[in-house]
């Protein structure tokens, strides 16, 4: 017992001393702080402005990381989304529908700038905006029921937009086909074609960019357009 005591006699005492220690510490450092305030004082302001300052960067830092990582999991579901519509669901949406439709498809592949412009008088342009690789477009939608067919003329209004709004890329999307004359308009001059078919694959996940290294191709031959027709027709 007496050996205990002591042991708890020797421990109360190194707290008491560990406490004088801190008071009188304490206590030095209020002198010292009171002493020499005149002379201390800029530097504890800016030490707290610097903490403040430090804070509210981290603050805009973690918030625009949250914006960011919102809008690519938007983006993420909503090409997801897009993925998921079928053909059949894209042919009984109406015209302002099928333009929201492929203005979405842009904004997934990372267009810039997309907006839906298509109105009454609207100068030939649907959507207008930016291809990733930074060039302006201008883009004419026409969902039409697929027995109809894109003509030449159409094609050659797509060509007088993309000069009145100066885009350096004109893209025709359509839900039927072209016919063959507006086809050759569309291939001479440049202007990407996206026909029924190309419309699935970029619904599907192919980037709008890809489709101009087939522009012009994937409508069939004879037997492919005879299918179509008694589909169709």
């Amino acid at each position: 017992m007496a050996a205990r005591k002591r042991r708890r006699s020797a421990s109360q005492k190194r707290r008491e001393a560990r406490l004088k220690t801190g008071a009188w510490g304490g206590v030095v450092v209020l002198v010292l702080t009171l002493t020499f305030w005149a002379v201390i004082w800029p530097y504890l302001v800016g030490a707290v402005a610097l903490g403040v300052v430090s804070g509210g960067g981290w603050w805009l830092w973690r918030t625009d990381r949250l914006v960011r990582g919102n809008d690519q999991r938007w983006r993420h579901e909503n090409g997801i989304s897009a993925g998921h519509r079928t053909l059949a669901e894209v042919d009984v949406m109406d015209g302002t529908q099928f333009e929201d439709f492929v203005a979405d498809l842009c904004r997934r592949d990372g267009c810039t700038e997309v907006r839906r412009v298509g109105r009454t008088g609207d100068d030939g342009a649907d959507v207008r905006g930016r291809l990733p690789d930074g060039r302006t477009m201008v883009i004419q939608c026409k969902r039409y029921n697929p027995k109809r067919k894109v003509s030449n003329g159409e094609v050659r209004n797509l060509l007088g937009s993309q000069v009145h709004f100066k885009a350096e890329v004109a893209v025709f999307v359509t839900t039927t086909y072209f016919s063959a004359p507006a086809e050759r308009c569309a291939v001479q001059n440049g202007v990407v074609a996206v026909h029924r078919d190309h419309l699935g694959l970029w619904n599907n996940g192919a980037a709008l960019p890809s489709l101009t290294a087939v522009n012009g191709a994937g409508q069939g031959d004879h037997r492919h357009r005879t299918l179509r027709k008694d589909t169709y027709e």
